[in-house]
């Protein structure tokens, strides 16, 4: 890969859950200092894997429902035939890593630290992103919700079950990512494997529905992709994606829709990435 990447994903969910806290009650994360909302990395890189698995199941995934990574990683120890996976040496190790990263799509995307039992090293994966934050500070909202059923005979005459779901009203989002074109080589991140994850990124909730995000709650609103002309780049990373602006429209107080933002790559950023060589792509 010859160009390093810089891109800013903008989403935004209403009426529902976009990433539960376990340790909360599965309440939607919040910043507690700030009360903004937040989506973690872990989250957004799990729409990327589901969609590419849902898609395209002749590109592997790694890390996945009912993985066993270890039985995985013997999968390379027998296709290049290194022998015993407890007698390997470095040698047999870097191999191994080499094949999981040709196998496996989000190996060489996001990177995996495969040194257990059956030793394949770690990748350092060349594509990353921050936790999403929102925009303005959200409201988690608890609703009582009851089940007509029970799961055993004896509880027939027992009266309804009471159970709790949490929402947000609206939450506009954003995270950073990054392309790391040096590690991209290191793993044989192409770019088709690129534009994959920006299709994933754009489609990343159209296959992901449920009861906590059920159709059209979740939707991808901005991919805006800064190219950089070569591998170690034209400019800094924060002053590129800091000088998008997204901002709440005149008279708005609650926003409770992509229609009450403005998106805007400002035209001073836009003639520096001119004047520099960088391009700035719209996917969305």
């Amino acid at each position: 890969m010859n160009n390093r990447y810089d891109f800013l994903y903008i989403f935004d969910c209403t009426n529902a859950n976009p990433n539960g806290d376990p340790d909360a009650g599965n309440l939607p994360r919040i910043d507690a200092e700030t009360g903004h909302g937040l989506v973690t990395d872990v989250c957004l890189k799990r729409k990327v894997r589901n969609f590419v698995e849902t898609t395209q199941p002749e590109k592997r995934i790694y890390f996945k429902e009912f993985a066993v990574h270890n039985l995985q990683h013997e999968e390379a120890y027998k296709a290049l035939d290194l022998g015993d996976p407890k007698k390997a040496k470095r040698a047999e190790k870097d191999k191994a890593r080499e094949w999981m990263c040709q196998n496996f799509y989000d190996v060489r995307t996001f990177g995996a630290v495969m040194s257990t039992k059956v030793n394949c090293g770690q990748v350092r994966g060349p594509a990353q992103l921050s936790f999403a934050s929102s925009i303005d500070p959200i409201v988690a909202a608890e609703h009582a919700i009851t089940r007509t059923s029970v799961t055993d005979e004896k509880d027939i005459e027992k009266e309804r079950t009471m159970g709790r779901k949490f929402t947000i009203p609206y939450g506009l989002y954003k995270a950073q990512g990054f392309i790391n074109p040096f590690l991209a080589e290191q793993t044989g991140f192409s770019e088709d494997d690129l534009a994959l994850l920006f299709t994933a990124l754009e489609n990343a909730f159209q296959f992901d529905q449920s009861a906590a995000r059920p159709a059209g709650s979740m939707n991808p609103r901005a991919l805006i992709v800064f190219k950089h002309k070569n591998q170690l780049g034209k400019a800094p990373s924060a002053k590129l994606l800091e000088g998008v602006t997204i901002q709440k429209k005149e008279g708005i107080e609650v926003p409770r829709s992509f229609n009450d933002y403005t998106v805007n790559v400002p035209d001073e950023l836009k003639k520096f990435c001119v004047d520099k060589g960088i391009e700035i792509i719209e996917r969305i």
